[in-house]
């Protein structure tokens, strides 16, 4: 017995309405380059892999996107992250707070640091969306359960449709990434595919 389902959790489908935007929260080297600490992880270079085909057919029908890296001038303008990792290597100086070269196109996207785990806390990927007239978000990074699922939140508190593509995100481990899908799923967003996006993409009347 399902208690969440129950008592009326995940009841309603959110659906892709409107004009789409996405978001791409933390496909940074210090992610996806493996001589890191916290790179190459399995979950996190598929979510890359996929990501990047979505962005090619997204760019090519004019859907807006925003790209951001977690990145620091110094441990002083740091908020009190307890992964050593991050201390030394998100600084604006250090090649790990380069977003992947994969996935950037520096005369499309609006590029952006952020100091929280969210996107959308204190940067201009709001107004960027409302000047495009986003109502659809489709949510892209890592992790899973720390920067995708604050993103997930804030997106669904400024009151976008929110979408995240299960294999378009990724965490370090498979639990965690399930659970805070599966959670996010019950009240925030609608967990898809890459597929079904560029699917629904290909669909829209540019």
């Amino acid at each position: 017995m399902d208690d969440y389902k129950s008592r009326s959790y995940g009841a309603h489908e959110i659906g892709m309405k409107g004009r789409l935007g996405i978001v791409v929260v933390d496909f940074q080297v210090a992610f996806t380059d493996k001589k890191y600490p916290l790179g190459g992880a399995p979950l996190i270079m598929r979510g890359v892999d996929n990501t990047e085909r979505l962005l090619e057919v997204a760019r090519s029908h004019g859907i807006p996107v925003a790209s951001c890296y977690t990145g620091y001038t110094s441990s002083r303008d740091m908020p009190y992250w307890k992964v050593d990792a991050v201390c030394k290597e998100f600084l604006h100086d250090h090649p790990g707070s380069a977003i992947e070269p994969r996935l950037l196109d520096k005369g499309y996207d609006l590029v952006t640091p952020k100091h929280g785990p969210s996107i959308f806390f204190q940067t201009p990927v709001v107004p960027y969306f409302i000047k495009e007239g986003v109502q659809t978000v489709i949510v892209t990074g890592c992790t899973t359960s720390g920067c995708i699922r604050a993103s997930t939140i804030d997106s669904f508190s400024w009151g976008f449709r929110t979408i995240v593509p299960e294999d378009c995100v990724g965490d370090h481990e498979e639990g965690p990434h399930r659970d805070n899908l599966r959670d996010v799923g019950r009240r925030y967003a609608d967990i898809s595919t890459a597929d079904k996006v560029i699917e629904h993409i290909k669909s829209m009347v540019r």
